[in-house]
């Protein structure tokens, strides 16, 4: 299969996407150094706050008044799966689960019948920048699992297998494994 993007579509509402996919998203921002509220230490002025999705001085402040993030917001039905190549995220919801990850860490998050979360981006560093990057995936639960309890589990980086594998072009390439199985490794 040669072929590498296999449709192309305009986005609306609601997105079409391919099952068990509802979507996908990749952030990367260069977030400045914080100040003591762990929000950027430069003026926020003439940002739409609770609405920042431009990219202004190489960041967003997505729905973050202060600090930059997704402040308490529900989720049902689906689950999450947020890698992070860099940066933090603070992670709190509805069941108790409280959290700060990052830097290769993974977070996966089953919304099942329902959870309300907060995803927030603390910039630790005065000193320097807090640059942040990562994607999230959104899978549909099959009808079946619509309503399973919430379950919230954490891969931290240094207990996720590697495998390592050629490339095509005879390169060695290492592949972290996060669910499934591959060359004898399982996660």
């Amino acid at each position: 299969m040669n072929k590498k993007i296999m449709k192309i579509q305009k986005l609306g509402f609601p997105w079409e996407t391919e099952d068990p996919f509802l979507m996908t998203v990749h952030h990367k921002d260069a977030y400045p150094a914080g100040n003591e509220q762990q929000g950027p230490n430069i003026s926020l002025e003439g940002r739409n706050l609770g609405e920042d999705f431009t990219l202004r001085d190489g960041f967003r402040m997505y729905h973050g008044k202060t600090v930059p993030g997704f402040p308490v917001h529900p989720h049902r039905g689906f689950e999450t799966v947020t890698v992070v190549l860099e940066g933090l995220i603070d992670h709190f919801d509805s069941y108790g689960s409280v959290g700060r990850f990052g830097n290769g860490d993974v977070q996966w998050m089953t919304a099942g019948k329902g959870a309300q979360h907060t995803e927030m981006f603390p910039l630790v560093h005065q000193d320097k920048g807090n640059p942040l990057e990562f994607f999230q995936i959104w899978l549909n639960l099959p009808a079946k699992d619509k309503f399973a309890d919430p379950e919230y589990k954490m891969l931290w980086a240094e207990d996720i297998p590697e495998v390592q594998s050629a490339a095509a072009n005879g390169q060695k390439t290492t592949v972290r494994l996060i669910a499934g199985s591959m060359m004898g490794k399982s996660s």
